[in-house]
């Protein structure tokens, strides 16, 4: 009987058994070749980028990760909804994993999806330690592919991040390489007239900026898969296939403007959730996100995947042939995008310089009130959208006049909560001081602000009101983001929400995860430099927040 009964209970856990996926991950120096400069670097398994971890929906997986350092890592797994605990964020989620330690991740998969992983400690994750996910559904896709490939995108800068760190403290246009020149100015005065050209000039000398403030880090070389343009990543197909294209940008600071000249691309998935395809020829891809595209190369001949910087500093390059070897021509990049005063909502107040709150109020020169009634309906009803703001200097428009993705174009494949009305609203203002080069969520640096608390089951709506001048993804740990595009039940389900210079963006949340989460930009030297937060959410089925504080206040880097 009692045989019997072990038998039986064993018959019952095989399944359970069957589903768990075991994978060992190493934290390793590496070389970094980019076909421009070899550099010293952080990878997983002894490569950087990592190895594509694939999982399936409704498995438990272990993950067992080693760290070979002499220097405190840790694993974040971005985008994937887990227990806190196992998020790999140190100081909030867990101490981190010790230099000699192996760590051993436990969780269930509960999505599909493209995702990515990479370090949170210091600035290892510029410095090579990321990798991507793949996620198979346990159902069949809305969609038809006859093969796929990872497409990882990272900025790979000569110098390591610590460096890049302490070069923007000491002078925050160290790394501006398209600063305006006596030439520029002639031409606009030649276009312009002088006396608006020089009115202009002094507008932006009042807010202490320049409208080459679009990127923070330039000279840097684009990478895809590992592989510099140089070096060229080459995909196989064959005619007519349906290829489907796992874009993921896994760069410290860039956002790429990505086309496939002579092919069109139907994105299918944003962020890991479908959406209903919409046929595009260029898209911007922020720092963090993920697109899944499908294209459909009818002809025996080789296609350039080519992704500029929006800052037109840099790109990556790879290619789609039927056969090793082939290239197609690379583009030209296009002109270096300069900021406009609709970039920053026409406001001359914008205070490049000295942008906390406080010191804006004591100024009196910009007027909040006039920022907090640029919301969203406004904007998707006026001239712009969350992302895209139509005249900005930034804005994107695709090559030869086709369709560029806009946020607004985003809709659910199927909704993933009920639509209802938020319980509350919180106000997340950006701000920053880029004289200083310190960034920071409603005036205050990361290191000095209280955590956001939330209740568990409410539903949350933020405010994003970007007062910089600079475009910020901002990442929320642990629970989905739902964008306000509009479209009722049908925004779209992501990870990462961009926030345009000037603009005022919405999401909502569904409070469902208990713990201790990060939420912040996920350029990573304004995190490190101070725009990032603490969410606690308090309640729920396991309630351990008292333990839970006591045990993850030690240590961690942002």
């Amino acid at each position: 009987m009692k045989t019997r009964l072990v038998t039986a209970l064993l018959c019952l856990l095989m399944p359970a058994l069957a589903l768990a996926g075991e994978y060992d991950l190493t934290v390793d120096r590496v070389k970094i070749d980019t076909g421009d400069f070899v550099k010293e670097g952080i990878g997983y398994n002894g490569k950087s980028p990592g190895p594509v971890m694939r999982f399936k929906e409704g498995e438990n997986v272990r993950i067992n990760v080693t760290n070979n350092l002499d220097e405190m890592t840790s694993i974040h797994w971005h985008g994937l909804i887990l227990p806190f605990e196992q998020d790999g964020v140190p100081g909030i989620s867990y101490p981190g994993i010790k230099p000699g330690e192996t760590f051993t991740y436990e969780f269930p998969i509960v999505q599909a999806g493209t995702y990515w992983f990479h370090s949170h400690s210091g600035f290892q994750e510029p410095d090579g330690a990321f990798g991507a996910i793949v996620i198979e559904p346990e159902g069949r896709e809305p969609f038809r592919y006859d093969r796929e490939y990872v497409v990882q995108l990272t900025d790979k800068h000569p110098h390591s991040g610590d460096r890049i760190m302490r070069n923007l403290k000491m002078m925050p246009d160290y790394y501006n390489r398209q600063q305006q020149t006596v030439g520029e100015f002639f031409s606009e005065a030649s276009q312009n007239g002088l006396m608006d050209t020089i009115r202009d000039r002094m507008a932006w000398g009042d807010m202490r900026m320049m409208k080459a403030d679009v990127e923070d880090v330039q000279g840097f070389t684009g990478m895809i898969n590992g592989m510099g343009p140089e070096q060229n990543w080459t995909g196989l197909f064959e005619p007519g296939e349906r290829i489907r294209l796992r874009f993921i940008n896994s760069s410290a600071m860039t956002y790429f403007d990505v086309r496939i000249p002579g092919m069109e691309m139907t994105v299918v998935q944003a962020d890991g959730n479908n959406v209903r395809p919409v046929n595009v020829d260029e898209f911007r891809i922020g720092v963090a996100e993920t697109y899944d595209v499908i294209v459909r190369p009818k002809d025996a001949q080789a296609y350039t995947i080519f992704a500029e910087s929006m800052g037109r500093s840099g790109y990556a390059r790879a290619t789609l042939a039927p056969e090793e070897g082939m290239a197609a021509p690379v583009p030209q990049m296009r002109d270096a995008a300069r900021l406009t005063m609709a970039d920053m909502s026409g406001m001359p107040g914008m205070d490049h310089g000295d942008m906390d709150h406080g010191d804006m109020a004591a100024q009196g020169d910009m007027d909040h009130s006039n920022m907090s009634e640029m919301d969203h309906s406004a904007m998707m009803a006026g001239t712009s959208d969350p992302f895209y703001a139509k005249g900005s200097g930034i804005a994107p428009t695709a090559a030869n006049g086709g369709k560029f993705l806009s946020y607004a174009d985003l809709k659910a494949q199927k909704p993933l909560y009920e639509e209802r009305e938020p319980t509350r609203e919180i106000e997340l203002r950006l701000t920053g001081n880029m004289e200083r080069y310190t960034w920071s969520i409603n005036g205050v640096k990361y290191e000095d602000a209280d955590p956001i608390r939330l209740k568990y089951g409410e539903r949350v709506r933020f405010k994003f009101v970007n007062e910089t001048m600079m475009t910020h993804p901002m990442h929320l740990h642990g629970m989905w983001s739902i964008l306000d595009v509009g479209a009722g039940e049908w925004n779209p389900i992501k990870h990462t929400v961009s926030v345009q210079p000037g603009t005022t963006v919405y999401m909502e949340t569904e409070v469902d995860a208990p713990g201790q989460w990060a939420f912040h930009c996920h350029l990573s030297y304004h995190a490190a430099a101070g725009m990032f937060r603490k969410v606690i959410v308090e309640g729920g089925p396991d309630s351990t927040q008292a333990k839970t504080e006591a045990t993850t206040e030690v240590g961690g880097d942002a």
